[in-house]
């Protein structure tokens, strides 16, 4: 390796680094803000956070990559640009291929990187991430009563305390009514003056030490009690236990995801995809058979027939049935065409679901091969766009790699989307935005090898002037050729 390549991919490799951090911190801020309601309040632990994150980094590095990619190349010639030493290569006769190609390898060497890391590791940080946001989506809230508000969450209950001390223990008129079934009778209500909440030390047990109240019980007809008996208890102190272990934040079987597309490699995919494949076949057959019985067409020519059908007389087909019997026929022809439609619906649905979760494997398995290739895409788009603007830092390379990013951001979308619905191919619609940003790629690195002006400010306002001295001249001619009065 000479060294005018060792300086350009260290040059490079900082401003990657960096980038790529800066990016996909980003990316996991704005998956936290999406999520922060269902993660607020409940009593997660930082465990758990820590494990939401990484997982959700790691499903996140493939779209960070491009994006690091593009600003750290505009950062890294606009940097040789600003600091002449673009010009000083330029002068010794070496081209602009000629110092982007260490880099074009080091681009490639990422895009391959980034397709192995889509196709060994996302797929397990999707199946981890996707199933601990489902368990944290639908657990309960932490246990907290607030006062003057029925509290209902703790299940067959239902707590109102009238005032809290601020230590957060201390309680005062304390209702609580018990709907569960258990102890052989109905509703029962508690209602004491003040009271203690405690807490065990593996939180999986309330204990309410109450004082100066009643107990009202409705007794139910259980062999020794009239029905509708009301009994009523005095306390000076009772203790009521509640159990929270339906607050207990419990992991699900990853095995009910596995399935999804978005937790499966290449190979896992064209397995999935054949199957499916084999699966919608069965609906063809099976609506042929249905449809050819129903409504015969013959293949072969009977001997019968003439070699040209004769001519129509009738022009309309109410013409050729009787009056008498048109009723009847009529009815059962439409009576016969909604029997074969209704029965047909059923397997209309299923074939256009199984055709959609067809797409949706496509679409994940072009995915794969769409993210990494746009590593490289992204390269050829900064690397000359740095060497035109020739500006380093910070600034004027984000202003334009969000510019760009955000084309690429959109036109996969819309990719995405008509490929999923069926409107594009699979294959088209996942490639459209490197289909759209390749040619903006040549254009570039055409002006940057002819050392264009495209984003010198001072060579439009040198257009701008000859187009306003242009107009000047002009009308001054028009004014001389007009006629004296």
């Amino acid at each position: 390796m000479k060294k005018l390549d060792k300086l350009i991919i260290r040059t490079f490799l900082g401003p990657f680094v960096a980038t790529f951090f800066v990016t996909l911190f980003v990316l996991v801020m704005q998956f936290l803000w999406k999520y922060v309601d269902d993660l607020v309040g409940k009593g997660l632990d930082t465990m758990v956070i820590v494990q939401l994150i990484a997982y959700t980094s790691a499903t996140l590095v493939t779209l960070a990559l491009p994006l690091a990619v593009l600003l750290s190349s505009i950062m890294t010639f606009g940097n040789l640009g600003e600091s002449f030493e673009l010009v000083a290569l330029k002068s010794a006769g070496i081209s602009l291929l000629r110092f982007i190609r260490p880099l074009l390898v080091v681009c490639s060497i990422i895009g391959v990187l980034a397709f192995l890391f889509a196709n060994y590791v996302i797929p397990v940080a999707n199946l981890q991430a996707k199933s601990l946001l489902y368990d944290i989506t639908y657990s309960k809230p932490a246990f907290n009563i607030k006062a003057g508000v029925f509290y209902r969450d703790i299940p067959g209950y239902t707590i109102k305390v009238a005032q809290k001390d601020k230590d957060n223990q201390t309680i005062h008129q304390v209702m609580i009514f018990d709907h569960s079934t258990g102890g052989g009778g109905g509703d029962k209500v508690i209602l004491a003056e003040k009271g203690q909440m405690v807490l065990t030390a593996n939180k999986r047990f309330l204990y309410f030490i109450l004082e100066n109240g009643w107990r009202y019980e409705e007794k139910g007809n259980n062999g020794y009690s009239v029905p509708g008996d009301m009994i009523r208890f005095s306390f000076k102190k009772y203790s009521k236990a509640f159990d929270l272990s339906s607050f207990a934040f419990n992991r699900l079987n990853t095995d009910l995801f596995a399935s999804n597309q978005q937790m499966l490699n290449i190979r896992q995919l064209d397995l999935a995809i054949d199957s499916l494949q084999k699966s919608q076949n069965i609906f063809a057959r099976t609506v042929n058979a249905y449809v050819t019985v129903r409504f015969p067409f013959f293949k072969w020519k009977d001997s019968a027939w003439a070699a040209t059908a004769p001519p129509l007389q009738v022009k309309d087909f109410e013409e050729i049935v009787p009056e008498k019997s048109r009723r009847n026929v009529l009815d059962r022809a439409e009576q016969s065409v909604r029997e074969t439609l209704s029965s047909l619906e059923a397997p209309t649905k299923e074939y256009s679901d199984k055709h959609s979760v067809i797409l949706m494997h496509k679409v994940e398995w072009q995915r794969k091969f769409t993210l990494a290739a746009a590593c490289v895409v992204m390269f050829l788009i900064g690397a000359p766009l740095g060497s035109i603007i020739r500006k380093g830092g910070l600034g004027t390379p984000l202003v334009f790699a969000v510019i760009f990013f955000v084309i690429f951001n959109i036109f996969f979308m819309i990719g995405e989307k008509m490929a999923r619905s069926g409107v594009m191919f699979t294959w088209s619609g996942m490639w459209l935005s490197n289909i759209v940003l390749v040619p903006i790629a040549g254009f570039l690195i055409y002006k940057a090898m002819n050392d264009s002006n495209l984003f010198n400010k001072e060579f439009y306002f040198r257009i701008y002037q000859k187009i306003k001295k242009f107009l000047q001249k002009f009308r001054r001619n028009k004014f001389k050729k007009q006629p004296t009065i």
